[in-house]
């Protein structure tokens, strides 16, 4: 096996999983209502209230991009604000589709260690400013797992919950990576929403072995009302809403966060043999993410012999591993990783 057979760049990269794939082809049987007036797409609601143990308004999208932006749309005002993480995907990865959909709402970037929002920098950053020219903060959006791999702990969590409930700001968690926060997690599914406090989360499910689309999930349901018709606006409702809803209800209930699970194990073994080579990440690894400072030479090289990886933030280079990453893909990794550093 060479290299290209594999990629480290994403877990965008991988295909579907088997289990989702064969759920897939049984939705194909038959006619069914279109534009989610079908079973599959009830059900995935049903199944998402009885995963979190409360009622949810559930609802799908085409991809991460909708599901934030819709999902802060639905929380703020277009001359309010949204704080975020310094690093935050909506911030920097969304070509302003957050402050499209809401209507010029403004995204406020905050530091934070290992790619986490703190409580008493959310709190200096609402009190910095309280005047008519400036927008006022009415939501926090977080990343779970963050775009560094790392995982908010449940004290975490509600530590930055009491903030927010003191300042009436609405929490959305965008769960790009949910799973794999889940699985870092232990404990049940609910256990971060509750701790958190939130609103309405960006359900990830291509990144953990789906085909397409991503839930957007309403723990206050009055803060659901006309989503159908936003959606619908930004042409985010699909016809055949059965192909992306139908492997959901099943996979939720028993092995989706296994998947993340396996690509979590993965991460971990892959960062502890980047610090068996003297290269110690540059965040922990708790989620499916590897982040370390290659030498701009070996960096080169491992490119040249047909490795794909991105640089990331604070001059790292990011690896992702995925439902289908094996210990032999790491190992080839690392081995290569070993003799090109050996030969400078």
């Amino acid at each position: 096996m060479s290299p290209t057979d594999y990629t480290f760049a994403s877990d965008n990269v991988a295909g579907l999983h088997p289990q989702a794939l064969a759920l897939l082809s049984e939705a194909n049987e038959g006619v069914v209502a279109a534009y989610g007036e079908d079973a599959a797409t009830r059900n995935f609601e049903e199944a998402l209230s009885s995963f979190f143990e409360m009622p949810v308004k559930a609802f799908l999208v085409f991809n991460g991009t909708a599901a934030n932006a819709l999902s802060l749309a639905s929380l703020v005002k277009p001359y309010e604000a949204v704080a975020c993480h310094r690093h935050a995907h909506a911030d920097l990865d969304e070509c302003n589709a957050p402050e499209f959909f809401t209507g010029g709402a403004k995204l406020i970037p905050i530091d934070g260690k290992n790619g986490k929002v703190g409580p008493k920098m959310l709190e200096a950053k609402l009190q910095e400013r309280d005047d008519v020219h400036f927008p006022k903060i009415r939501a926090l959006t977080l990343t779970l797992s963050s775009e560094v791999g790392t995982v908010y702990t449940l004290s975490e969590l509600a530590e930055l919950k009491e903030v927010c409930q003191k300042y009436r700001v609405r929490v959305h968690l965008d769960g790009a990576r949910f799973f794999n926060a889940l699985a870092a997690l232990g404990g049940q599914p609910g256990d971060c929403i509750r701790a958190s406090g939130a609103d309405v989360l960006s359900l990830g499910l291509v990144k953990i072995g789906a085909a397409l689309g991503e839930g957007v999930v309403f723990f206050d349901e009055p803060l659901s009302d006309g989503f159908a018709y936003r959606r619908k606006q930004a042409a985010q409702l699909s016809s055949k809403m059965r192909f992306i809803s139908a492997p959901i209800p099943t996979l939720i209930k028993a092995d989706i966060v296994d998947w993340a699970r396996h690509a979590n194990t993965m991460a971990s073994s892959l960062g502890n043999g980047f610090r068996a080579l003297g290269i110690e990440p540059v965040f922990p690894v708790e989620a499916n993410a590897v982040f370390v400072r290659l030498k701009e030479d070996v960096a080169q090289r491992l490119r040249g012999e047909g490795w794909v990886f991105y640089d990331f933030v604070e001059n790292t280079q990011r690896f992702v591993c995925h439902w289908g990453t094996t210990a032999q893909n790491i190992e080839r990794l690392l081995s290569d990783v070993q003799r090109i550093s050996a030969s400078q």
